[in-house]
């Protein structure tokens, strides 16, 4: 299956919470989009890996994304290594996507910004021809994605590019609020975490309000970038 986008994240819920409202946005305008989650999140202080594959699925629905993907690799221990990085090979060459999305390149979880180089490394190598990978018995073409943009976290990172997702905070919410372990919940029990509480559900939404005001709308996701960003006009910008 051919992608437009390839969205990947560390653990299920950083791709929603990133770039959920760009993502809903492409999906209207007729883009394809896919999730790959590189690990199951068992490690996260509340639900379990279980419920998370079940609240992963459901804010798939959500977004309407084309496919989703569990990399399976260990919460908190997965490293930037050869294997790691030729597991993800065989995942662009599979979908061959033009644009990915991944991780903050620096945050407070270790998990965000060794995903993000972890990522970056596997679209370089992806490209290289006399890196020899197969899906199933058939051999992978090469494949380089165009762009690869690094969405923002927990940490305020100044972006380098923003999108105006107007129109698509409710969709972003509702894929994010789609991990109902993980997220404020006025009726759940348990140990409370630094993205469970009222506050944390309200930033995710004043960020979003407060990039919107700084581009002049309604709402907007930040990206950090590889390289400079290229238009053909300075009128392309606004």
């Amino acid at each position: 299956m051919k992608l437009d986008i390839l969205a990947i994240g560390a653990h299920p819920d950083d791709v929603e919470l990133g770039c959920g409202g760009t993502i809903a946005k492409e999906i209207a305008n007729g883009k394809t989009v896919g999730i790959i989650d590189l690990t199951k999140g068992e490690l996260g202080t509340r639900g379990t890996a279980t419920t998370r594959a079940k609240e992963s699925v459901n804010a798939a629905k959500v977004l309407g994304v084309a496919t989703r993907v569990n990399m399976g690799f260990a919460d908190g221990f997965f490293t930037n290594t050869k294997a790691h990085q030729l597991a993800l090979i065989k995942m662009i060459r599979k979908f061959q996507p033009d644009m990915v999305l991944c991780n903050a390149i620096d945050d407070r979880h270790i998990d965000h910004g060794k995903g993000s180089r972890l990522v970056s490394d596997a679209c370089f190598l992806s490209g290289l021809l006399k890196i020899e990978t197969k899906d199933g018995e058939e051999a992978q073409a090469q494949w380089r994605p165009k762009h690869v943009y690094h969405y923002i976290q927990w940490k305020d990172l100044k972006p380098d590019v923003v999108v105006d997702i107007s129109g698509f905070v409710d969709t972003k919410m509702k894929a994010v609020l789609a991990y109902e372990t993980q997220f404020f919940n006025a009726d759940a029990k348990g140990p409370q975490t630094p993205i469970s509480s009222q506050n944390f559900t309200d930033s995710v939404v004043y960020r979003a309000r407060d990039l919107g005001r700084l581009i002049g709308t309604e709402a907007g996701e930040g990206f950090t970038v590889e390289r400079y960003p290229a238009v053909d006009s300075l009128f392309d910008l606004r």
